[in-house]
């Protein structure tokens, strides 16, 4: 499938809103890395920002949680590497969770 060919407004606007979500995102993580919003208050928001956020980069963001301990965590969880946070089920959140509580 082709993608549709925009006008340089309709193109740059479409950047602007990228532009927008990637700080939301980006916002969100560092209240998580800051102790401000917990891995599992994370996984509670409903809004399209959280939804969109890779679990890779959600784990990386908790205190004490690296590359290599995200990657254990998905693992065991059975979450492949590309999943987003509004991509996972009740099971999956809840083996996260209880991995990151302990």
């Amino acid at each position: 499938m082709a993608l549709p060919t925009l006008t340089p407004e309709q193109r740059k606007a479409a950047l602007e809103k990228a532009a927008e979500a990637r700080a939301a995102r980006t916002a969100l993580l560092a209240k998580v890395k800051a102790g401000e919003l917990t891995f599992a208050d994370l996984l509670e928001r409903d809004d399209d920002i959280a939804k969109k956020i890779k679990v890779s980069q959600a784990l990386r963001a908790v205190k004490g949680v690296g590359p290599a301990k995200a990657t254990a965590l998905m693992e065991e969880a059975g979450v492949d590497e590309k999943r987003r946070l509004g991509g996972l089920g009740a099971q999956q959140r809840k083996k996260l969770v209880d991995a990151l509580g302990a």
